[in-house]
């Protein structure tokens, strides 16, 4: 499903950073350090132990705590998001997790493992930190990435990635939309739990 593969396709720059990351999350860059170190852990592969698969759950476990998945799935549902009831909204969230989990940091782990990243300084835009870095690639150059992040208690956590001028958010809304205009929130949930169960296995 092409509107679910660009998290995938963001995603996979967030990587390589030294396994000795900082593991203090009260500084915005220190929270992102700690994402990358995570992603580029994550296994890919079909025929993983189950000692890898639990490694796996606990790398994307603390990712995933790292990103606002119940902002971010607002914010792609747009103005679709207040038309559907608590429990749809819950459903929407948990498999946009679980897409992130078992689709955007196994691509990560596997494009990109052997990366220069040079981080630039944070900033603050509005309600927001910004965390820049510039990934370096041997074939792609130099690709920006900026990390919009946001304090929830005492951490940061990620609400949007933007690639080279790119939103994942805004690209991942403007895909939901396509679909939600010519079907329904049921036709939605059933593309993502396809994708979830074709990453699955």
């Amino acid at each position: 499903m092409r509107n679910l593969k660009i998290i995938a396709f963001l995603l996979c720059f967030l990587f390589a950073v030294p396994a000795g990351a900082e593991t203090d999350k009260k500084t915005p860059e220190a929270a992102v350090k700690i994402l990358l170190n995570e992603i580029k852990q994550i296994a890919e592969g079909e025929s993983l132990s189950e000692v890898e698969k639990a490694e796996n759950q606990k790398h994307s476990k603390v990712a995933l705590g790292i990103l606002k998945v119940p902002e971010i799935s607002r914010k792609a549902l747009g103005k679709y998001w207040s038309k559907h009831s608590a429990e749809e909204q819950k459903i929407f969230e948990k498999l946009l997790a679980d897409l992130f989990v078992h689709v955007a940091f196994p691509s990560s782990s596997k494009f990109f493992a052997n990366l220069d990243l040079v981080y630039g300084k944070s900033k603050s835009k509005k309600d927001m930190m910004v965390v820049p870095l510039t990934v370096v690639h041997e074939k792609e150059g130099e690709v920006d990435i900026d990390f919009r992040m946001k304090q929830a208690s005492e951490n940061w956590k990620v609400v949007d990635v933007i690639l080279d001028g790119v939103s994942m958010r805004n690209n991942l809304r403007s895909q939901f939309y396509k679909i939600l205009k010519k079907n329904d929130f049921k036709e939605l949930v059933r593309r993502m739990k396809k994708k979830l169960k074709e990453a699955q296995g």
